[in-house]
């Protein structure tokens, strides 16, 4: 189970300095642990763009920063996101909730937020994995090991 103080725990014992952060959704349940904790610097932003422009900066600067945002989101931050990934080849690692995901599997929504964010990713060359409920902060923790040793842009999706 993926819940805020395990999170933390993970994104810690990687070695992540900041969570670059527009707090949303199932997300958003995880803002008490982040705010609390204690080896992460949490920053809030405006809009979803700001947050990759951000994580840039942090990266240039030798931090080790994740972004976690909504699927909306993502969609909202995509030139942000194609220019510091494709442009200016830096790898960031970023978190997505996707909203309404269940349900839309099951046809009870109109919601199209999951039915655009796998191809968004796909269609930008973004490496990702989706997480579904029987996935835990050390599964989070592996991906972000990985996006290390590959030191290329990779998407954490988490179904919602």
């Amino acid at each position: 189970m993926l819940d805020g103080p395990s999170i933390v725990a993970a994104l810690e014992e990687c070695g992540v300095t900041h969570v670059v952060w527009l707090p949303d959704s199932e997300l958003g349940t995880w803002d008490a642990a982040l705010s609390a904790a204690k080896g992460l610097q949490l920053m809030r932003v405006c809009r979803e763009g700001e947050a990759f422009a951000i994580a840039a900066g942090l990266t240039l600067g030798g931090k080790k920063p994740v972004v976690m945002i909504q699927c909306t989101g993502l969609f909202e931050a995509g030139d942000a996101l194609r220019n510091v990934v494709h442009d200016m080849k830096l790898p960031i690692f970023f978190i997505v909730g996707v909203r309404s995901y269940f349900l839309h599997q099951e046809g009870k929504t109109r919601d199209s937020c999951p039915v655009f964010t796998e191809p968004i990713l796909q269609a930008w060359q973004i490496p990702y994995v989706l997480f579904k409920p029987m996935q835990t902060a050390q599964d989070l923790a592996r991906e972000y090991r990985y996006y290390l040793s590959e030191k290329t842009t990779r998407a954490v999706l988490i179904a919602e």
